[in-house]
């Protein structure tokens, strides 16, 4: 209202009625969702930094202890990115001023709700033109607040045809920066394939197709590769079957895989960390010993410098009564 935006509703709820949706969609039906919203927050300095400061108060309330959130830099800004998204008209907020906003929202949320949050800038399939600076941007500011890149999107965008994708990576990787890449969410195990061998992936956002090539799937499992698990979103978008009883995740739970379980777009969703942790509790037969195992894969494979990691490990092990390396 203040910037003269229109939207759908004239409160919360109206417009989450548009927003939010709780049965199945594709991919496209669901990436049209965010149509509604963003123009009202992209370019609006103040909008971005609360969101991060008000995103930290919600995990703090979810009972989380250590959040990688992640974003696309140049979905949020308006002058300095080519295309301007969103028709919005030019104004003067750079991709790196958001990253900016962003990281000093999340300082002032740790400050007031004290759990630790980081943040994972997102390269776009559709947009190879971005992904340099979106490299440049985990560069200036690693481990102030960011520590990853990764590469979302529509996965029928094959990386070999948009090579900007690729030499991004390299970079990534001879500067340090961690990667992760969304990969086997609605796209094949080959896509997953390209994102450990092709762009040096540390770990895999969604992963669950992997499992139709079992050849791959043993080879990952034997190099503890990391998956990101969202069992409620590939619900929503279709990337698995309705049939939570068929999940791949019950397979990786057999395997003793090395994943997580986590929330993905939980505006849009309208989720929490607990609608997952009740999904795969309720039909996937999960107990809590291997609730806690998946934690701790998820602090061990954290972006987190070693020292804090290992801090976050004890925390986690003292919280569990565990000993140390008895996961």
């Amino acid at each position: 209202r203040k910037r003269g935006i229109p939207l759908p509703g004239n409160t919360v709820e109206e417009l989450m009625k548009y927003i939010s949706y709780d049965t199945p969609l594709t991919l496209p039906q669901f990436l049209e969702k965010f149509n509604y919203y963003m123009p009202a927050i992209a370019g609006d300095r103040e909008a971005v930094k609360r969101i991060a400061y008000e995103f930290v108060e919600t995990k703090a309330k979810e009972g989380v202890t250590y959040v990688e959130v992640r974003y696309s830099p140049h979905l949020l800004a308006n002058s300095g990115v080519v295309p301007i998204p969103w028709g919005q008209a030019e104004g003067d907020l750079t991709p790196d001023e958001v990253v900016q906003l962003v990281n000093q929202g999340l300082k002032d949320g740790e400050r007031d709700f004290h759990i630790k949050a980081r943040s994972i800038l997102c390269c776009m399939r559709h947009m190879p033109s971005w992904s340099p600076e979106v490299v440049e941007l985990c560069k200036k500011y690693q481990n102030d607040s960011v520590v990853a890149v990764d590469l979302a999107g529509d996965e029928t965008l094959k990386v070999e045809d948009y090579s900007e994708h690729k030499k991004a990576y390299e970079e990534a990787e001879r500067c340090g920066i961690h990667r992760t890449v969304h990969a086997g969410e609605a796209g094949p195990a080959a896509m997953v394939k390209e994102a450990v061998y092709v762009l040096k992936a540390e770990r895999v956002g969604h992963g669950y197709h992997v499992v139709e090539d079992p050849e791959l799937y043993k080879e990952l499992l034997k190099i503890k590769m990391h998956f990101e698990v969202c069992p409620w979103s590939s619900y929503l978008t279709g990337a698995c079957s309705p049939d939570f009883t068929k999940h791949p995740v019950i397979q990786f739970k057999k395997d003793r895989a090395n994943y997580s379980l986590n929330t993905d777009d939980p505006l849009i969703f309208n989720s929490t960390i607990d609608t997952d942790y009740g999904i795969v509790k309720e039909h996937m037969g999960f107990t809590e010993e291997e609730f806690k195992r998946i934690n701790i894969n998820a602090a061990q494979s954290s972006f987190l410098p070693e020292k804090e990691k290992q801090e976050l490990l004890n925390k986690l092990y003292e919280a569990y009564g565990m000993v140390p390396n008895a996961s």
